[in-house]
């Protein structure tokens, strides 16, 4: 890891960065698939599979055997757990449900508000290197606590065609019924413009690398909404002499694997923290099975140290983590400060993983300093909230004179027409 010291504050800007691919144009190669698939449909999605996935599939759709088998591909141990943070998950959503909103503005002036949920949602669950089944869940279940009318499933195959069984397992507990094989740039177009097989869909929900990131800002651009930027995985620990090494280690770790693009930040309060993260960081990185994709995060990856707390908390907010790792004594100073971050992880015994799996708080989150201006995936996600408002005859003469004054100082006569022939014709 890059070690910086007491940095100033003028070189925070370049700490903050986020490691970016060496590539072609990403904008110019997601344009040229969605125009393929736009034109070509499902003969499109399955083209770049074989070149992207290198599977060779005849149909998109999952089959009802390959769902119903999976559930004999996986542990009796992993069902269990499953199940059991599905029900935290769903616990947690519940909870969140927006209600209804109404009040009377002025005499006979009545507003309110109403969720109603997105009718056609799709969830993109990454395959590639590590199948996210427990996206399925994250992404699935507020969608259907919602009231979502469809839900539209897209992950990449592996080469010989198949879906891994824990995401097809998560799917069919979940409740989803349509569960396609497409990854990638191909997966976010498909749920852009539809396809024979795929239906379009009004919002798209789910994590990916830096090519489905661009991919979901290209459909955003075309028209269909998404729940955020969600790209490389990242975190950031705050550490100061109470925490523990190995605890710290093994949160760093556990964003590091996700892949070579991700990032990993420990900010600690002395310079005798470092050597001793450096060794146990040695130690367990070298018997993690993927060691070589944690390695190359890793290299993208800083330690620094700031010695006073309100330099800590100040940098923090400046790198809007999309995980922190809070683990300092005086943590009601850091969090009454916060004001960036995706999910706050407290205490020497949170670790990330648990709101990656279990906890119930949602892991789809904002990286890549989003979290400045965008929350994590939450039941509001799945809702629109429509206005009404009834205004009756009172109502209208008490709020239209001020209308007719604004609408005729911004020139716009029509506007202020629809008020007077309403008073003139209650004057008559």
């Amino acid at each position: 890891m890059i070690v910086s010291i007491n940095p100033e504050r003028s070189e925070w800007s370049d700490l903050v960065k986020r490691p970016e691919l060496e590539q072609q144009d990403l904008q110019s190669l997601v344009n040229g698939v969605f125009e393929d698939i736009k034109k070509a449909g499902d003969s499109a999605v399955k083209e770049y599979t074989a070149k992207f996935d290198k599977a060779q599939l005849e149909g998109l759709a999952t089959t009802r055997e390959e769902v119903e088998a999976a559930a004999g591909l996986i542990s009796n141990e992993l069902k269990d757990a499953i199940e059991l943070a599905a029900n935290n998950i769903e616990v947690f959503h519940k909870a969140q449900m927006p209600s209804n909103v109404e009040i009377e503005t002025a005499s006979g002036v009545k507003c309110w508000q109403e969720p109603r949920p997105i009718q056609k949602v799709g969830i993109y669950i990454p395959g590639g290197t590590a199948p996210l089944f427990s996206t399925v869940l994250m992404l699935a279940i507020p969608a259907k606590i919602a009231g979502c009318e469809e839900i539209v499933l897209c992950t990449p195959p592996s080469s010989d065609g198949s879906v891994n069984p824990a995401i097809l397992f998560a799917a069919q507990y979940a409740g989803v019924k349509k569960i396609f094989k497409a990854g990638g740039i191909q997966a976010i177009g498909a749920l852009t413009f539809g396809t024979e097989s795929i239906p379009s869909v009004d919002k798209i929900f789910g994590p990916g690398n830096q090519y489905v990131t661009a991919a979901k800002q290209r459909a955003a651009q075309l028209g269909v909404a998404i729940d955020m930027p969600a790209g490389p995985s990242e975190l950031l620990v705050m550490a100061d002499q109470s925490a523990k090494a190995e605890f710290v280690v093994s949160d760093l770790l556990s964003q590091a694997e996700h892949g070579v693009d991700s990032q990993v930040i420990c900010v600690v309060k002395s310079e005798d923290q470092i050597a001793e993260i450096q060794k146990e960081l040695e130690k367990q990185i070298s018997v993690l099975p993927r060691k070589e994709i944690a390695e190359k995060a890793i290299s993208n990856s800083k330690i620094i140290c700031i010695g006073d707390d309100q330099s800590c908390v100040d940098f923090i907010n400046d790198y809007a983590p999309e995980h922190y790792i809070l683990c300092v004594e005086n943590e009601d100073f850091y969090l009454n400060g916060l004001k960036n971050a995706g999910s706050v992880f407290i205490g020497n015994y949170t670790p990330e993983s648990a709101g990656d799996y279990a906890s119930g708080t949602n892991h789809t989150l904002p990286t890549n300093g989003y979290a400045r201006s965008y929350s994590g995936v939450n039941l509001d996600a799945y809702f629109k909230k429509i206005t009404f408002q009834k205004i009756s005859a009172e109502g209208i003469q008490n709020i239209g004179p001020a209308i007719e004054h604004m609408a005729e100082a911004e020139l716009l006569q029509a506007h202020k027409n629809a008020v007077t022939v309403r008073l003139d014709y209650l004057n008559k």
